[in-house]
């Protein structure tokens, strides 16, 4: 063994080490990496720095501007009520869902693009539903890797297979070859973490160090985080009545965000909006007190209370302070027809310590006043620009363009379909990406601003570990142990070694670089142990998706930050499922091939 491959084998356990013990970001980590394989001139700095210019890299900028342009077009509002309608509330259906349908995309296009295309509809289900993103992202992340061994070009390794069995004389697979033990590695999968999800998923509720300005509202305030919807039936107290006529606040303690008539939504209606049967009652507070209000005044309950911040493109909670010298100085909140101009309910009236919530239409506001309110978005920002006011809070789905629906999903769909053509990865969704801009669903700067640094640098940073592997002659060097170790083995002996060498492989190197590695080593075990050559080569192709351990798979590494995962969490949850995987898949190898 050479000093290269010494090296070589001192940074790889170095990392390992780092990555288990988080002793520095993951970011960092990867940075570490990149410079120490060229500082002991493992590689060439050009090498070092090739990670961002790689294809995968500019793949994880581009579904990243997709993600975000097909967000904020509002595609993904109807997805997640679609999911949440089909599957429910329940973490265990929605997570046995969702995989399964992003598992059966991943089967016909690039894993990162079925999870890009599912992440924005998961994020609003987990505020939807008050699932902890953490719990619900893994689990599609890697429904959408196992997705990929569903036909034979589901990922990249497998597409390269049957070229590589030309080369090597070999006759080549049919493209569903691989189905059956694609059906049984994703039902696998799904399986798991319906059992042992609960044991083996952190339950983050948010990103760490990241707090969503919603939330911090909430809980800062202590608002009732449900809204309740009630309809009105048709022997209702309330028909015929107006709002300043029945005291929600004062006896009930709760307040009326909106009513619902038909498919209209009205935010804050006005004090002498009167009520007719059939419309839905929004309602924030505690179930108790809207139960009492409901039972009161003959009300029905129409939907399951929700979870805020839900939608939160539609409607929100906005802290808003008043001026100095504004011309509202001595006015009340009834004076100036609060509700009726501006279209916000205000919840809380904060002058100096002393808090309002039940009596405060009446009060003379002072410049320094804060109010707390819901309304719809566009309602909120318009306050924003009023002279009078101060808006406080970040104003939510400001980049949402439901008019640009359709060019979104033709942008979004294109560069999956240039993918699929043959055209490389970066380059079909870049395109796409691009396309994105110039149609105006989102500006540059919004593009720029969707894209997570941290991922990039993950990925860009491990990217020349794989290429030290090879370059050095470290990979072969393992690769021809592993010959030398499984000669004359039993054939189960023989696919578990590849299995478990694959695995080593694609966890620090492109799956794709794993694949054009191992498989005329395999080819050549295989004619030398009387094993078929055939079956061992898509087991190289099969394990090349096996990257559950840690976050250097793309999925891994786009699911990471808006899950709040840690490296431990992919080594705890990981670690079993790429222990399933092996056992399954070499099973069935066995069984099928052999």
């Amino acid at each position: 063994m050479d000093l290269q491959i010494t090296l070589m084998l001192l940074v790889l356990g170095a990392t390992v080490v780092l990555f288990v013990t988080e002793a520095l970001r993951v970011d960092v980590i990867a940075i570490v990496v990149m410079l120490a394989l060229a500082w002991l001139g493992l590689i060439s700095p050009a090498t070092a720095f090739s990670g961002f210019a790689s294809n995968a890299v500019m793949s994880i900028i581009a579904v990243m501007i997709l993600g975000y342009g097909i967000d904020r077009s509002g595609v993904m509002n109807r997805v997640a009520r679609k999911i949440v309608e089909v599957a429910g509330t329940g973490e265990k259906r929605l997570t046995a869902f969702s995989s399964a349908v992003v598992g059966i995309v991943s089967a016909f296009m690039q894993n990162i693009g079925s999870a890009a295309l599912f992440l924005p509809a998961l994020l609003r289900i987990s505020r939807s539903t008050g699932t902890p993103p953490s719990r619900l992202l893994m689990p599609i992340g890697f429904a959408a890797i196992l997705g990929g061994t569903l036909t034979m070009i589901g990922s990249s390794p497998l597409i390269l297979l049957n070229d590589l069995l030309r080369q090597g004389g070999l006759e080549p697979f049919g493209f569903f070859s691989v189905t059956p033990i694609g059906l049984c590695l994703l039902g696998a999968g799904i399986l798991y973490f319906l059992v042992l999800g609960p044991s083996v998923l952190p339950a983050v509720s948010s990103t760490p160090g990241i707090r969503h300005p919603q939330r911090e509202l909430i809980e800062t305030w202590q608002l009732p985080s449900f809204i309740h919807t009630y309809t009105i039936l048709d022997d209702s107290a309330l028909i015929g009545r107006t709002r300043e006529e029945i005291p929600m606040q004062t006896r009930y303690h709760i307040s009326l965000l909106a009513i619902e008539e038909k498919k209209d939504i009205f935010y804050a209606p006005w004090r002498f909006t009167p009520f007719s049967a059939g419309q839905a009652l929004l309602l924030l507070g505690t179930v108790a007190d809207t139960r009492a209000f409901a039972r009161d005044f003959g009300c029905a309950q129409k939907y399951e209370p929700k979870a805020l911040p839900g939608e939160e493109d539609a409607a929100g909670f906005a802290e808003i302070l008043v001026r100095p010298r504004a011309g509202i100085t001595g006015k009340t909140l009834r004076d100036l027809t609060f509700r009726k101009k501006y279209g916000l309910e205000p919840l809380v009236l904060m002058k100096g310590d002393r808090e309002e919530r039940e009596n405060m239409s009446d009060i003379p506001l002072t410049p320094g006043d804060t109010i707390v309110v819901y309304g719809s978005w566009p309602r909120i920002r318009a306050i924003g620009a009023d002279p009078n006011f101060v808006l406080v809070t970040p104003v939510e789905g400001k980049g949402t363009r439901p008019s640009k629906a359709v060019y979104a999903v033709l942008c979004f769909g294109g560069g999956i379909l240039l993918t699929l053509a043959g055209v490389p990865i970066a380059l079909g969704l870049l395109s796409g990406a691009l396309a994105m801009i110039l149609s105006g669903v989102l500006s540059i700067d919004e593009a720029y601003q969707s894209i997570d640094w941290r991922t990039v640098f993950l990925l860009a940073g491990l990217i020349p570990l794989g290429a030290a592997m090879e370059s050095t002659g470290t990979a072969a060097f393992m690769a021809d142990g592993l010959a030398v170790i499984t000669g004359g083995s039993h054939p189960v002996v023989v696919l578990l070694a590849i299995a478990l060498l694959t695995t080593f492989f694609t966890l620090f190197m492109s799956n794709v670089a794993a694949t054009v590695l191992l498989v005329p080593l395999v080819i050549l075990i295989g004619e030398g142990s009387g094993i078929d050559p055939r079956a061992l080569v898509l087991l190289v192709g099969i394990c090349a998706s096996n990257s559950f351990m840690l976050p250097t798979h793309q999925v891994n590494a786009f699911l990471m930050a808006p899950g709040g995962y840690h490296t431990t969490d992919y080594l705890k949850a990981g670690g079993v499922m790429s222990g399933i995987f092996i056992v399954v898949a070499v099973g069935l190898i066995y069984i099928l091939y052999l």
